[in-house]
């Protein structure tokens, strides 16, 4: 059955949009929508042109508030675990907050040269779901309740889903993790 979705409504798996919201949808599925559409987890699919833009300029291109967008940062501990953290686009991790949800006595930024090997995503299209392996996730205490943007893994693709349902995927919890201004 091939429904179609309203202007700005949360698809269904197995819905696609109708003809107006043909430009909105990628040319094919990637990794985190598959993750959401076996889940049954609903989600909606936004584009934007420009390559891998600044979190900010991604939420202003969507017309979102940059407090509903979230970045997806990786990090590493010792001896070499790894940690996802979804932090709001116009924020900065806290590294020892980030640490401190972690368990570990510190963290760092992972290397962009092993951002793809490691996760299988590029700089600007890296998603919290779909990664090559799971790594335990932290997501930031003010994505609770409602839906966030995060990346669709792939550059100039965001997904928009319930948070609660990002955090049951990932294996995820909440936690206060970034730096206040």
């Amino acid at each position: 059955m091939n429904e179609s979705a309203p202007q700005g409504a949360l698809l269904r798996p197995g819905m696609h949009p109708g003809p107006e919201q043909e430009e909105f949808m990628p040319q094919e599925k990637t990794n985190a929508m598959r993750i959401l559409d076996r889940a049954k987890a609903s989600y909606l699919v936004h584009t934007y042109e420009g390559g891998a833009l600044s979190g900010v300029a991604v939420a202003a291109s969507l017309g979102e508030d940059p407090g509903r967008v979230y970045k997806t940062l990786v990090t590493v501990g010792s001896p070499r675990r790894y940690y996802v953290f979804v932090i709001p686009v116009a924020a900065e991790l806290d590294l020892k907050k980030a640490a401190r949800a972690a368990g570990e006595k510190s963290v760092d930024m992972l290397p962009l040269k092993e951002l793809f090997p490691l996760t299988g995503y590029v700089h600007g299209g890296c998603s919290p779901l779909g990664m090559k392996k799971a790594f335990p996730t932290f997501f930031h205490s003010d994505a609770e309740g409602g839906t966030i943007f995060v990346s669709g893994g792939k550059v100039g693709v965001q997904i928009e889903a319930a948070c609660s349902d990002l955090v049951r995927l990932t294996g995820g919890t909440f936690a206060d993790l970034v730096r206040e201004s």
